[in-house]
């Protein structure tokens, strides 16, 4: 089965050919009548989308949408309106109402279908960015939707420049967003200047398929690969308004170029982006927060590990050697009971300064503990390293610490060395050499603690 679709209709026969379109294509079809259960069916069918009349026995589909949008676990959920041909009032209000999309009776089986797949894949592209971020509630995406989306630009690209100048006079009183124009026959132009936030496509005359060649260039654009993307068709136009949903545009009216419903679908569009990327930030925000020590800006102990692996497997197949250390901040704890954690977090965000000041630019500093950091050093021997531990530890005890407006602090800082230069055979040894690396590390430092710290300590024995 591809998926789960709920549909609602009052009238039977209307359900019967839903059902007979969708069972054909392998879907799951559940059915009801009615609005009053939906929320309980829902919850139990967990459907992928929804199908429903525009107007039901007991409602219509804004109501349907407001009832799914409810309850957090449906409020995702895509939902299609079903209305009466040529009843533009009843399309209009449905889009009003948070609908994703209206087709008309009877139903066209290739655009019916590719509208569900196109909205099952933007259903699965969310869902992914929340498995990868958290969950709907700590990122923020299930929260309701903006008063309203801020002002955006929008690009309309037409046949030419007289439907370009025509479709942006009759849009202009429906949209407060920026409107810019551009013809088909001008894509490198239109790929020059700053990406828009929405792009309407005129593929009404698109004999040789040019704006569909468009609708391909902007996805493969980093840049406009986020911006929705509406074509417009000529009406009845079934088989190019398919095509153009399975190309990956977001909506496609088929009913030609009508403003008052492209600002609408415009606005549904923009809304679902602002919510898309504060998605993605959040994501962003969670990699780098789980990867990085948020008081010192440094990597932490998650990344620090793997990427040491990841260094030993390198210096396997390159026979270059390597080195790692482990710094200790010394008697950091006096610095916490005599000035308070303030002055230490302090020592601590300043010490991580001086030694990234020291170090070449493909070393790696990482903070793996409270006071504790850990420096991963390729392409390195002994003697190297060992200079390089002695210049921290100067720039460390060079000057005191700034702790307040006038209060100073002296510090010092303990170093522990190992190198390594593992044979190629231990390509695949990197997290076992790694650790045992990091011991002979611990070692080392251990033994500057207690020579009296405010020094560096090479390990003995090679690895």
């Amino acid at each position: 089965m591809q998926g789960t679709i709920l549909t609602l209709d009052g009238l039977a026969t209307n359900r019967i050919m839903l059902k007979v379109q969708l069972s054909a294509v392998y879907y799951h079809v559940v059915q009801t009548d009615r609005i009053d259960g939906l929320v309980p069916l829902a919850l139990r069918t967990r459907p992928d989308l929804v199908i429903t009349a525009n107007r039901l026995p007991d409602g219509t589909a804004s109501e349907v949408r407001e009832a799914l949008a409810s309850v957090d676990d449906l409020a995702d959920i895509p939902v299609i309106a079903v209305a009466p041909e040529n009843d533009r009032r009843a399309r209009l209000e449905a889009l009003k109402g948070g609908v994703d999309d209206v087709l008309t009776q009877p139903l066209n089986d290739m655009l019916l279908q590719a509208r569900i797949r196109s909205l099952l894949r933007a259903r699965t592209f969310t869902e992914e960015l929340k498995m990868q971020g958290g969950t709907q509630h700590e990122l923020g995406f299930a929260e309701p939707r903006p008063a309203f989306v801020p002002r955006r630009s929008v690009t309309l690209v037409t046949a030419d420049a007289r439907t370009a100048r025509i479709w942006r006079e009759e849009l202009t009183p429906f949209t407060r967003h920026r409107i810019s124009t551009h013809t088909i026959d001008d894509i490198q132009r239109l790929m020059a200047e700053p990406p828009a936030d929405a792009y309407v496509i005129d593929i009404s005359r698109d004999v040789t398929a040019p704006g569909l060649r468009l609708v391909a260039e902007l996805q493969a654009r980093g840049a406009t690969r986020t911006s929705p993307l509406i074509a417009v068709s000529m009406p009845e136009d079934h088989m190019r308004a398919a095509e153009a949903l399975d190309r990956g545009v977001s909506d496609v009216m088929t009913a030609g170029f009508l403003p008052d419903e492209l600002a609408l679908r415009l606005e549904a569009q923009l809304d679902r982006k602002v919510a898309e990327d504060r998605l993605r930030a959040s994501v962003r925000d969670g990699l780098r927060a789980s990867v990085y020590d948020p008081m010192t800006g440094l990597f932490n102990r998650r990344y620090a590990m793997p990427h040491l692996a990841r260094t030993v497997q390198v210096a396997a197949v390159t026979g270059q050697p390597f080195a790692v250390m482990l710094a200790d901040v010394d008697h950091f704890k006096l610095v916490n009971d005599r000035f308070g954690h303030a002055a230490g977090d302090t020592v601590l965000v300043e010490a991580a300064d001086r030694m990234k000041r020291e170090l070449r630019p493909d070393d790696t500093l990482a903070r793996i503990g409270g006071e504790e950091f850990m420096i991963v050093m390729p392409d390195t021997d002994g003697p190297t390293a060992t200079a390089i531990a002695d210049r921290i530890c100067r720039s460390i005890n060079a000057l005191p610490f700034q702790v307040g407006k006038t209060r100073t602090v002296p510090v010092t800082l303990s170093i522990g060395v190992a190198t390594c230069r593992p044979d190629a055979p231990d390509v695949h040894r990197g997290p076992e050499i790694a650790s045992a690396l990091l011991d002979r590390a611990d070692r080392a430092l251990y033994e500057a603690k207690t020579s009296g710290r405010n020094q560096v300590t090479l390990a003995r024995t090679a690895a």
